[in-house]
């Protein structure tokens, strides 16, 4: 059954309302959801929408949409977000063939292209306005939908997902704790669970403090407008810098300039990249790590003894890309 018109069949879990836990029926006068205790939710722009527009979430919208295309790895010609994807999944992305994936928190689809490459049938979830982005960038792939909902409000059933998978969003919800508890809800018996969160010891400097308190005072808009601007002033100095980078001395000046510049820097990183997608992603990154409402840290103990409390198994945790990365199953029926 296909949802959207437009969109190819797919065989999805049944919509139910976040609030009642009833069935929704789509109104097609409408073009909405109801629920039988009067619930409604909009589809706009082809995607269902189960939050109200605002909410601490608002900025990663503008950022995605904005950079619609910044990271997708078709963009870039690289396979950085395929290469931190089969890491997450323990070495390979063969298991994702044929498997019903939710993928929590799917920004613009840098990780959800990926995911539909490998023969994955993806059913994309995030709580901004950066759905559209990814449906503007994945809507054409076969075994793909997507809605807008906050991941403590699903409009699915529990236990319904081969893989789900959450990557870069955790540490940026208001409870770590309780969303690892739901995306493990989520996963069907005998099911995986891969996610990352950052680490105790994430790198905040003091200007990307002092600037994130300042902006988070800020409008979204003004955020974004600020670290525009910021980056229009600071990135021909990182960029000559690292031009000169072979030059007796100019190294450590140029240690010493990333560790004051707030603005985001992968010229060490992914060198692979051309100098327009490295100031994109500069920008980008910025305004995410200055903008973000919530910054949780947690170690890789923490993040596996709440596994084990959700009642996973096999778990696999250790420090790694943006922190810490874990894999964890769930106990099959018996």
């Amino acid at each position: 059954m296909s949802l959207l018109t437009g969109m190819r069949d797919i065989a999805l879990p049944n919509l139910i309302c976040p609030d009642h836990r009833s069935a929704l029926k789509r109104d097609l006068a409408l073009d909405r959801y109801l629920c039988e205790a009067g619930c409604e939710f909009p589809i706009v722009r082809g995607i269902p929408r189960f939050v109200a527009e605002g909410g601490y979430w608002t900025s990663f919208g503008l950022q995605w949409n904005k950079f619609r295309k910044t990271q997708l790895d078709s963009y870039t010609g690289a396979k950085i977000s395929h290469d931190r994807l089969r890491r997450l999944m323990g070495g390979t992305l063969n298991v994702l063939k044929d498997q019903r994936v939710l993928e929590a928190g799917c920004g613009a689809g840098r990780f959800t292209e990926v995911m539909l490459d490998a023969g994955a049938q993806v059913i994309a979830v995030d709580i901004s306005a950066a759905v559209d982005a990814n449906f503007a960038n994945c809507g054409g792939h076969e075994n793909y939908f997507v809605c807008q909902s906050d991941l403590l409000r699903l409009p699915f059933s529990s236990g319904q997902f081969d893989v789900v998978v959450c990557v870069g969003v955790i540490q940026h919800t208001p409870s770590p704790e309780e969303t690892i508890q739901t995306l493990c809800s989520h996963v069907k018996p005998g099911g995986q669970l891969v996610m990352d969160h950052y680490a105790r010891g994430y790198p905040q400097s003091l200007s990307r403090r002092a600037l994130r308190s300042f902006l988070l005072k800020r409008s979204e808009r003004l955020r974004m407008s600020y670290c525009l601007t910021m980056a229009g002033l600071l990135w021909p100095v990182h960029r000559l810098l690292w031009r000169l980078r072979g030059l007796r001395g100019i190294q450590r000046i140029r240690g010493y300039f990333l560790r004051f510049s707030p603005l985001v820097d992968y010229h060490d990183a992914y060198p692979q990249l051309v100098p327009g997608l490295l100031r994109e992603w500069a920008i980008l990154d910025t305004h995410d790590t200055l903008t973000d409402v919530y910054k949780h840290l947690r170690s890789k103990e923490e993040i596996e003894k709440h596994l084990k409390q959700c009642g996973m198994i096999d778990i696999e945790v250790n420090y790694g890309g943006n922190g810490v990365e874990a894999r964890a199953l769930k106990v099959a029926n018996a």
